[in-house]
Formats: C-alpha cells, structure tokens, sequence
C-alpha cells in the first residue's frame, strides 16, 4: 500500500486540475429568420478560487463571434466589443438582452428552433471551454 501513496496522490491531483472552474447554464439564441447575425446568452459561474477570464470565443456557424456589451450613451443604445470577461472566484456573471452578450455575425446557415450553437469560449489560461446554445424562437427575452 505504501508504494500506492505517490500513485494515489498524483491520480487524486490530476481530477483536481481537471475539474471544471467554470460552469455554463442557459446558453440560448433567438432564432433570426432572414438575418446574418445572433446573439447569444448565457451565464458562466466560477467555481474555483481563482478569477477566471473569458478573452474569447469562436462558432462554426459564424465568420464572426466576439463578446459585445450593450450600453445607453446620450439616450442611444451602443454595442462595443469586450476584449476580456473577468469572473471572480465565486461569481456569476450572466449575458442578457440589452447587456453583455456574444454576437455571431456571419452566420453560415439558417437556425431553426431547438437546434444546437456549438461555441468555444477562449479562456486567458489557454483553456477552452465547449458550450452549446438552444434556438428558442423569435419572440423569447
């Protein structure tokens, strides 16, 4: 048994480091008939004792993704791209409509209700973290 401890040791290190630090949940779209871009929301909580930080992402379906932030300037509403997302140890921090949200821009083909967006948010550790999106339609906020 003696001889087992380093094993066991290093096994129990390894599930440690491959534990998820960054959980998704309702990961959705609005089905966009006619158009080449969608948005998409999400939230991302950080489980671990570590920020963890979103510098990216990436869609097969789109030419384009990034992650845009929608504010009121001067009575106008304005998109502007977010280089980095920080989430704290601990947090949530959740994409909505008229806040931050990943914009697909370039869509490859048509989305129909219920399919799946895959994406791959891009994390500043080299992480990526795979997450697919439900299409709900038209209409859901």
């Amino acid at each position: 048994m003696k001889h087992f401890l380093p094993l066991i040791a290093l096994f129990c290190s390894l599930a440690a480091a491959q534990a998820p630090a960054l959980v998704v949940k309702n990961a959705w779209t609005r089905q966009a008939p006619g158009s080449d871009v969608a948005a998409v929301y999400l939230s991302l909580s950080n489980t671990s004792l570590k920020p963890v930080i979103v510098i990216g992402v990436q869609s097969p379906l789109a030419n384009h993704s990034m992650v845009h932030e929608t504010a009121v300037v001067v009575g106008q509403s304005q998109m502007r791209m977010r280089e980095k997302i920080v989430i704290a140890p601990g947090q949530t921090v959740n994409f909505a409509p008229g806040g931050t949200h990943i914009m697909l821009s370039g869509l490859k083909r048509g989305m129909s209700v219920g399919q799946s967006v895959p994406l791959v948010l891009l994390l500043a550790d080299g992480g990526r973290l795979t997450v697919a999106a439900v299409v709900k339609p038209l209409g859901t906020h």
